[in-house]
């Protein structure tokens, strides 16, 4: 049965990828809604725009006029709600923005959704699903030992994961009190193709392949656990259509890497796919700078509960999932620079100084 998806943020990272599995592996019709900031990107949506079952509205989720009219002319089965102010350092210095989109721009999705679902009837109304996707960092930091559950207490410790647990505590509030049908996931750390260069591996690979500085924060030995975004986008679509009404789930790549063997590890595979003489080994533009404010020490998740109630595991071990981005970084110069050429350049961000 043809389904009909809203997905917010669906220019980004994360939400294009869905997008273009949406497209190119189902029937269903989607419509991305998406404000276009500086990491909102068509192009990442170039590859399945011209399909009949694509639609793009461009709109503020903070905006509950344009949501409300948005969410009653296409009137979704789901809404996948991925728009976010998602970078931690950009959060320390200009926090404002997080809460505005990623608080008060979820509770107009969340009071859009509930009027339609409202209103829709009781074969549609039974299937209706509001899935919003968050992070592992709503869950604070670990310390050498244990993993993330779905159990696991909030603690957030940047401006960033705290405007993300709040919208968390939102979508839960509107499931127990006014009975919409939420599913939430939460997901370790993304990598992988289309993403927005001021992340870790986005950033080290370009820099990497221009020759410029890789910058590690302190001694780069935070650990984070890595999830390929195609493996993400195929989990949240499993949950959307399988995850049980007012549940959360996981989603992590069971791949734990200190930040300093992330940017070694894309030394050694740039080195190899993309020689360069003048350069010389990409290790020696590694370069130690101070480390951020409250930085969280180490994330891990543990994707249990998803493996075994819907079958999911990711398909990508690290290896693999980085050599293959690393050579989409290669083969996509033109991509990544014309994104170098706009709001963003590569400077550090977050320093709250």
């Amino acid at each position: 049965m043809t389904r009909r998806f809203i997905i917010t943020g669906g220019a980004g990272f994360i939400g294009s990828a869905v997008v273009r599995r949406l497209i190119e592996t189902t029937g269903h019709e989607v419509l991305v809604v998406d404000k276009l900031t500086y990491a909102g990107n068509l192009e990442s949506l170039a590859p399945v725009s011209s399909d009949p079952r694509f639609r793009f509205e461009r709109a503020d989720i903070a905006d509950a006029g344009a949501i409300r009219r948005i969410v009653a002319d296409f009137s979704p089965d789901v809404v996948m709600h991925l728009a976010a102010e998602s970078h931690v350092d950009r959060s320390i210095d200009g926090p404002a923005e997080f809460i505005q989109t990623n608080v008060v721009g979820t509770f107009v999705l969340l009071q859009a959704a509930l009027a339609h679902w409202r209103a829709l009837p009781a074969d549609r109304k039974a299937g209706f699903r509001f899935h919003h996707i968050s992070t592992d960092e709503v869950f604070g930091s670990l310390g050498p030992t244990g993993y993330f559950d779905e159990q696991t207490a909030y603690q957030p410790n940047s401006p960033y994961s705290a405007s993300k647990a709040g919208s968390d505590h939102l979508v839960r509030a509107w499931h127990h009190t006014y009975g919409l049908p939420t599913l939430m996931t939460n997901c370790s750390n993304n990598y992988g193709p289309y993403q927005f260069p001021e992340k870790l591996i986005a950033l080290t690979i370009i820099n990497a392949l221009e020759g410029k500085p890789l910058p590690v924060y302190g001694a780069g030995t935070n650990v984070r656990d890595w999830l390929h975004v195609d493996d993400h986008a195929e989990a949240l679509l499993l949950v959307a259509a399988e995850g049980a009404v007012g549940d959360s789930y996981n989603i992590g790549g069971h791949n734990e890497h200190t930040n300093l063997s992330v940017v070694r590890d894309i030394c050694r595979i740039v080195d190899e796919l993309a020689p360069d003489s003048a350069i010389g080994p990409r290790e020696q533009l590694i370069a130690f700078v101070v480390d951020r404010p409250g930085h969280d020490l180490r994330y891990a998740i543990d994707a249990s509960k998803i493996g075994r109630d819907l079958g999911w595991r990711p398909r990508y071990d690290f290896e693999t999932g980085l050599r293959r981005t690393v050579q989409w970084y290669v083969a996509n110069v033109d991509w990544w620079k014309r994104v170098r050429s706009g709001a963003y350049r590569g400077e550090r961000l977050g320093l709250a100084v």
